[in-house]
C-alpha cells in the first residue's frame, strides 16, 4: 500500500514551499487581465474586499501579461514578475481567503474549497500538461499579450467567458 499524495494528506496551509509550488497548474489563468464589474456608483467610502459583494461580477478577458510564455503558459519573468508587474497577485498561504478571483479550475481555489485536484492536473499525468491543454482549461493559444493593444480604448473588445470553464 502506498502512501496518499501530499495534496491529499496536507491542507494547503500546511505544505512546504516545494509543495506549494507543485499545486500550480501551470495554466495561465491567473495571468489574464480581469476587472470587477459594480452595478453600484464609486464612492468614496469604496473599499477593497476579499469577496465579491452583491451586484458586483467578476469578468475576465483574454488580455493576458507580456511576460507570459505562449506555449507553456508559465511566466518568463517568475521570480521577478511582482517588481516588473506591480499589480501582479502572488497567491500565498496568507492570503488564501482570496481565491474568489481566481478562476473555478484554480487548482489553489480547488484545494481551498475541498473539490480535490482536477483529472487533468499535471500532478496527475506524470507531470504533463497535455490533458489540461485539451480540456481547454489553460490559456494556451486563446490570448493576446496586454502590452500589445490599447487598453484604453479595446479593452471591452476582449471580455471572455471561456476562463470561468472547469470541467470536473
Amino acid at each position: 500500500m502506498t502512501d496518499a499524495p501530499f495534496w491529499q494528506t496536507k491542507s494547503l496551509e500546511q505544505m512546504n514551499q516545494q509543495e506549494w509550488e507543485a499545486i500550480c497548474d501551470g495554466c495561465g489563468k491567473c495571468c489574464l487581465n480581469s476587472f470587477i464589474d459594480s452595478e453600484h456608483e464609486e464612492d468614496e467610502d469604496f473599499a477593497s474586499t476579499n469577496f465579491l459583494r452583491e451586484g458586483e461580477t467578476l469578468i475576465y478577458t483574454s488580455l493576458v501579461c507580456q511576460y507570459i510564455d505562449d506555449n507553456s503558459c508559465g511566466c518568463t519573468r517568475y521570480s521577478e514578475r511582482q517588481q516588473l508587474v506591480p499589480s501582479c497577485v502572488k497567491l500565498t498561504k496568507d492570503n488564501l481567503k482570496d481565491t474568489f478571483f481566481m478562476p473555478q479550475s484554480c487548482s489553489y481555489r480547488r484545494l481551498h474549497e475541498g473539490r480535490g485536484l482536477a483529472s487533468w492536473h499535471p500532478l496527475l499525468n506524470n507531470g504533463s500538461k497535455d490533458k489540461m491543454h485539451a480540456a481547454g482549461i489553460s490559456v494556451k493559444g486563446r490570448v493576446t499579450k496586454d502590452n500589445t493593444v490599447d487598453l484604453e480604448h479595446e479593452f471591452e473588445n476582449y471580455v471572455a467567458t471561456w476562463p470561468t470553464y472547469d470541467c470536473d
